[in-house]
């Protein structure tokens, strides 16, 4: 597997890509900055096989239609509880755009379910608090864990916005705390980590 990193938009939201068929790469948050993912795809060789938001706020999804608009056509992954928010008048804030639902949305994915793309799978880990819908997506043969906004490098997502909750935020993070101490966190915004890091040295994990 390979793993790109990309922070766009004015909150630096973190796109990350990840392959290892180059014709069928994962396109995690597409939240601003479409041209420059759709040419970062276009340099690594790379063509889209799957989108997946790991959650319905702006920052993370504001480029998805212009992502789409430049990829063949591919499923786009969400949880079925952020999708009434997610393409809502109410999910933006300039220079953020309105997002349009996508045609090829697929919100039928649940808690332990997978996803499968270009010889990679990931289970989904759906880990509410942040947003009602939040999940992460574990490659388990990679050992690598994209958390959205969940988990933070010594931090965690806020749970003051509108269905946020602390209690769900608590009990996704002691969900999160069972996986391998040397799983690798590829987070919604900021550096990663690891999640034997966290456990260490993040307070919300202590």
């Amino acid at each position: 597997m390979k793993c790109d990193v990309l922070p766009v938009g004015l909150y630096e939201a973190n796109c990350v890509v990840v392959w290892d068929d180059p014709e069928k790469a994962w396109v995690f948050d597409p939240g601003a900055d479409g041209k420059r993912i759709l040419a970062h795809l276009k340099k690594e060789g790379l063509r889209a096989g799957a989108v997946v938001l790991t959650h319905a706020h702006f920052d993370h999804v504001s480029a998805l239609n212009e992502v789409l608009a430049g990829c063949p056509p591919v499923p786009v992954y969400l949880h079925a509880k952020d999708e009434p928010f997610a393409f809502s008048p109410l999910n933006q804030m300039p220079p953020y755009s309105a997002t349009q639902r996508p045609t090829a949305l697929d919100t039928g994915k649940r808690d332990g379910d997978t996803i499968t793309c270009g010889g990679l799978t990931a289970k989904i880990i759906h880990t509410p608090g942040h947003t009602p819908g939040s999940w992460c997506l574990y490659f388990e043969d990679d050992k690598l864990l994209v958390t959205g906004d969940t988990l933070f490098n010594g931090s965690i997502g806020r749970t003051d916005f509108p269905g946020g909750s602390m209690r769900e935020m608590e009990a996704s993070l002691q969900r999160l705390k069972q996986l391998p101490d040397d799983t690798r966190l590829i987070c919604g915004h900021g550096p990663e980590s690891t999640l034997g890091a966290e456990k260490r040295d993040n307070p919300y994990l202590q």
